[in-house]
This record gives C-alpha cells, sequence and structure tokens, in this order.
C-alpha cells in the first residue's frame, strides 16, 4: 500500500479543515486535507460568514480579495413578532474591519480559501478521498488510511486533525465520546423568491403563536428555515403541502406569494439539530475541531463561526510546535482549554433559546408576541450591540499575530 508523508493530515474540506490547512502552510507545514466530495457545489446550512471571521481574513490580508466574491451584506437582524417589526441586532459599532455579517454560499467561501492555499507550497487538497480509518502505533494515532478512484492508501501524520463534522468518522475511531445536549427542534430548509427592487434587505426572524422562522436575503431568493418539533417532518408531510404553505404564510405573511412556488416537499430538505460535544478533543496524535468537536443548533448561525475560530487558534497553537519538533499531547490539549469554554457556553445560550423561546412559540404555549428581551432591545438601541459582539465576534474571538507565517516557507 502507497505511503504517503507529511507534518498535519486534515480530514475534511469545509471552512474549518480549509482555514487550518492553510494557516499551517502559511507557516511553512506541509499538510494534506482530504475531502470525499468531488467538488464544494452543495446546499450547506452555514452560510454566515461573520465578523469575527472576516477580522483574521484582514489580518491575513485576504479581505479585499474576499469581498470581491458574491455576497449579500447584512448590519442589522430585526424580528417580526405580533404584526410588528423589532429591530434587535446592530454591527455597525462593532471594532472590526468589517462591521456586517456576509451571506455567502458556503461553497463560494471554501473555493475562495482553495484558491488562496493553492498558491502555497506545501499544501495539498486531495478531493473524492474519503478517509476510512486511523492508523497507530503504541496508542498513538499516525494518520489515516484513505481511498481515492477505488485504491487504498495511507497517510503518515505527525498529528492528525478531525474536521469532518458532526458525523465524524475520525472522532469515532479514536473513540472520543460525545456527550448530547439534546435539541428538541428540527428545521426544514428551503428557497423563496425575492424581488430585490421591492422586499427589505434585512435577514428576519418571524414569531407568530405556532410558528418560528427565519428568512435570510440572499439576493434574489430567500434562504428560510422553518423550526419544527424533533422528528415532527413526518407530520408536516401527512398534512400535505397546502398546509405547509398555510402554516409560512401565517408565520411570516410577506413570504404568502413567494410561498406558493414550494410545489412539493422535494423541494424542502430537513436539517436535523443536534447539540453535542465531546468531552475530550484530543489523544495523541489526533484532535477533533469544529462541528466533529462541538455540534451547534442554527440559533444565532454561530456554528461556522465556532469552526473558524477552532482553526485559528489550533494552527497558532500547533504551527510552531510542528515547526520546532516540540508537538506532544499537551500541545492538543492546549488547544481544547482554549476552545472548550466558548463553544459550552455558546451551547448553553442555545438550548436556553430552544426552551424558552423556540419552544414555546412553535408549540403555541406562547402569544407569539414579542419576548421582553426584544422589546427592550428595540426600545434601546445602544443595547443592540451586545448580541451584535456576542453573533458577530463571539466569546473568544482568535486573532493571527502580525508576523506569524506571513512568508510562507
Amino acid at each position: 500500500m502507497q505511503v504517503i508523508e507529511t507534518e498535519c493530515c486534515i480530514a475534511g474540506g469545509g471552512p474549518a479543515g480549509i482555514m487550518l490547512g492553510y494557516l499551517l502552510a502559511r507557516q511553512g507545514v506541509d499538510v494534506i486535507v482530504v475531502e470525499k466530495h468531488k467538488d464544494f457545489l452543495r446546499d450547506f446550512r452555514g452560510d454566515t460568514v461573520h465578523p469575527s471571521t472576516m477580522q483574521v481574513l484582514h489580518e491575513l490580508g485576504l479581505l479585499e480579495a474576499f469581498l470581491k466574491r458574491d455576497f449579500q451584506k447584512t448590519e442589522q437582524i430585526g424580528i417580526n413578532a405580533g404584526g410588528r417589526h423589532y429591530q434587535m441586532v446592530d454591527f455597525s459599532h462593532l471594532p472590526t474591519a468589517a462591521k456586517f455579517v456576509a451571506f455567502m454560499p458556503q461553497w463560494e467561501f471554501l473555493d475562495f480559501l482553495a484558491s488562496e492555499v493553492r498558491k502555497l507550497p506545501g499544501f495539498t487538497l486531495m478531493m473524492e478521498t474519503r478517509a476510512e480509518r486511523l492508523t497507530g502505533r503504541d496508542g498513538k494515532v499516525t494518520g489515516i488510511c484513505a481511498s481515492k478512484d477505488g485504491e487504498d492508501f495511507k497517510i503518515r501524520a505527525k498529528v492528525t486533525v478531525a474536521c469532518d463534522g458532526r458525523d465524524s468518522m475520525l472522532r469515532e475511531a479514536g473513540r472520543l465520546k460525545l456527550v448530547q445536549q439534546g435539541a428538541p427542534i428540527d428545521v426544514l430548509w428551503f428557497r423563496l423568491p425575492r424581488n430585490e427592487s421591492e422586499a427589505s434587505a434585512e435577514s428576519l426572524g418571524h414569531i407568530a403563536k405556532g410558528g418560528f422562522l427565519v428568512s435570510l436575503n440572499r439576493g434574489s431568493y430567500w434562504q428560510v428555515a422553518l423550526v419544527i418539533e424533533k422528528d415532527g417532518f413526518g407530520q408536516v408531510r401527512e398534512h400535505g403541502i397546502e398546509a405547509f404553505r398555510a402554516k409560512v404564510a401565517s408565520i411570516a405573511p410577506d413570504l404568502a406569494d413567494a410561498v406558493q412556488t414550494i410545489e412539493g416537499f422535494e423541494d424542502i430538505k430537513l436539517l436535523r439539530v443536534e447539540v453535542s460535544r465531546l468531552r475530550k478533543w484530543w489523544r495523541d496524535g489526533l484532535l477533533a475541531i469544529g462541528d466533529a468537536a462541538h455540534a451547534m443548533s442554527p440559533v444565532g448561525g454561530v456554528g461556522i463561526n465556532l469552526a473558524l475560530q477552532d482553526a485559528v487558534a489550533a494552527a497558532r497553537i500547533i504551527g510552531p510546535a510542528l515547526k520546532d519538533g516540540s508537538l506532544s499531547w499537551s500541545t492538543l490539549a492546549k488547544v481544547q482549554k482554549r476552545r472548550e469554554w466558548p463553544a459550552e457556553i455558546t451551547q448553553a445560550v442555545q438550548v436556553f433559546a430552544h426552551e424558552r423561546v423556540i419552544m414555546p412559540a412553535i408549540t403555541g404555549k406562547s402569544s407569539g408576541k414579542a419576548p421582553l428581551i426584544v422589546r427592550l432591545l428595540d426600545k434601546v438601541p445602544i443595547l443592540r450591540r451586545l448580541p451584535a459582539r456576542a453573533i458577530g465576534l463571539g466569546l473568544r474571538p482568535e486573532h493571527w499575530p502580525k508576523g506569524l507565517g506571513q512568508t510562507g516557507r
């Protein structure tokens, strides 16, 4: 069996995997990223690029090129409830180079990162390559067995990083214990046409008695997330497509005409919501980050942000250790120590939102009127900066030090 040698092997070509590979390659580390799909052209649910991520791009000298890509800018987020509009979040005061959230299809973002990282020596992106299992010796992970075009081979690495998502194969193979936090909701994900000349540019939440949905401005269309009770899609289908259209229209009357374009349930995707995290993100030679370490709820749209922040912290900690030969299990433990706390607190807030805001709305136990906190944010503009920091920056925003790996090798 062919054996390929590298310093770092990353399984998963999502945002965390590509960003980590880029930042390590900038430091002169030899990196191989394996991605099981043939391209990035898939429908992801995480299409938000946060101010904290764009701040890192700014620190890397990439922001100007990134902003030339097609995206929609959101400086404020509001919510419609009880027939009234409320302002909730204002990003315009953030201490960042980009004071907004960029809604960009994730394949576009990944293509941008991949185009930049391919310019660096020592980086290899292997598409249509599946990580099959871990390899190891004396209790230490030494790489992976992978397959491409029916051929099996080994990648031997000083460290292997699982960036392969919430259903991570490497996490399971490494026997890293996953703890479920519970999620009482799922999400139905679909597109509705949007009249760019007439529709509001703002991305919105919509609360009504018996329902909660979010409409994200994607230029020519709305990307809509309708929240339902866990495992409730079967019941939705039983009630029929007309009942589905009527439900969307009752929650968001502005979308009543657009939702008529939904012809059947084949136009709707089910996103199963999971809130979970690892007790231990590492074992000797193996590290898990992003969704592989902590699957997030879509509440706040912060999952991609946390994954990218993990990648920045991991590259800053692992890169120098790989270069000077000091990498050990304690190096990997530092990554978890740095990033575990933000993930845990964010998940706690998401679980609170599930229980106190979303579930009462979708089960009809609330009036459908705006909660007190929403009314307060609308009435006192300066308070909108608090959720802006929580969503746009996160609890522990990561930065890229000036001079670290700026000249590649």
